[in-house]
């Protein structure tokens, strides 16, 4: 027998840089490399997780940003079908909370590609998005623990990596990542194959990426749905600019908070700056959350919102390699 939590607890980051990374994993766990091979790929074909790969940071390698869409409440299921086909959306939300209702991320290589998309989306729904970069990032992660409900784990304030210009052969891990590491044996002996680059330059260029944060971690990437994170709510504040960096990296601590950072505003729309995720396994455990953080950072009486997710048409990673123009 196995302990699931502690299996993906470990693998959800630090994939060792090892020709066989599977069998080093396995022995730590006290299995076997092809037990640990067929358990994975039965939760990669059941949809339980979505990958074994890389997470890039943020506007590292490319640019993002998450847009929203005001749509008639009818419509929501059509035009979120509609925004779900642009192969520049990794994330397709519908919120409840404000007359912007359907939540994407969109990204690209550089912020002309990315105006592309958005001005394709706003083609295909006859509505214009907004477009809300982010300016700074206080915390995000999405590794989600599953042992003790989920509320020990380490809280720190990120600085983001410098952005990076990678070159052809970048470009080609690059792509080769997007699809996920096999389930074989020697995964990065595949990883060498699809990209045609040497093994040893791959496991360099991955330390690299991995030491300077580009990636923040490499490992298997849940579907949390399917792990009881079944809850989910976007919090927003409208604070002074000022006041928004201390407040962010406070809020940041938070237990419950899996994305935190600042956001540019969209006047007159959206006047809202400072942007705050919260995942829960039950609708109680996000109420505390929220109680939380109105009691430790005094954010109940700043203007805002709380925008709970009803439901997830698109999730997977942002393919800035592997994408395509809009049509």
């Amino acid at each position: 027998m196995y302990d699931e939590t502690l299996l993906y607890d470990r693998l959800q980051r630090d994939l060792p840089l090892h020709p066989r990374p599977y069998r080093q994993v396995a022995g730590e766990l006290g299995l076997c490399e092809h037990d640990l091979l067929s358990l994975l790929a039965r939760d990669l074909g059941a949809g339980r997780i979505s990958r074994i790969g890389a997470v890039f940071a943020p506007n590292v390698i490319g640019v993002s940003t998450l847009g929203a869409l005001a749509v008639e409440p009818g419509q929501l299921d059509r035009v979120a079908a509609c925004v779900s086909t642009c192969s520049a959306v990794s994330h397709n939300y519908a919120r409840r909370g404000h007359r912007h209702n359907l939540w994407f991320v969109a990204g690209a290589r550089d912020r002309h590609a990315l105006d592309v998309v958005l001005a394709d989306i706003a083609a295909r729904t006859g509505l214009k998005p907004l477009d809300l970069p982010m300016e700074r990032e206080y915390h995000i992660d999405l590794g989600f623990p599953l042992r003790d409900g989920g509320v020990r784990r380490l809280r720190r304030t990120v600085k983001a990596p410098a952005p990076v210009q990678p070159d052809a052969d970048d470009w080609r891990l690059i792509a080769a990542l997007e699809a996920g590491l096999p389930l074989a044996p020697q995964p990065f002996h595949a990883l060498a194959l699809r990209s045609r680059i040497p093994l040893d330059r791959i496991l360099e260029r991955l330390a690299q990426w991995c030491d300077s944060g580009v990636i923040r971690r490499l490992g298997v990437v849940l579907h949390h749905g399917h792990f009881g994170y079944r809850h989910n709510a976007m919090c927003v504040w409208d604070v002074p600019q000022a006041r928004a960096d201390a407040l962010g990296v406070r809020l940041a601590r938070i237990p419950g908070v899996t994305l935190c950072y600042r956001r540019a505003r969209s006047l007159p729309d959206w006047p809202y700056n400072l942007f705050a995720m919260i995942h829960a396994r039950d609708a109680q455990a996000l109420r505390d959350a929220l109680g939380r953080i109105n009691e430790q950072v005094g954010l109940g009486q700043v203007p805002g919102a709380v925008l709970v997710g009803t439901r997830c048409y698109k999730q997977r990673n942002t393919r800035y390699a592997l994408q395509q123009e809009p049509a």
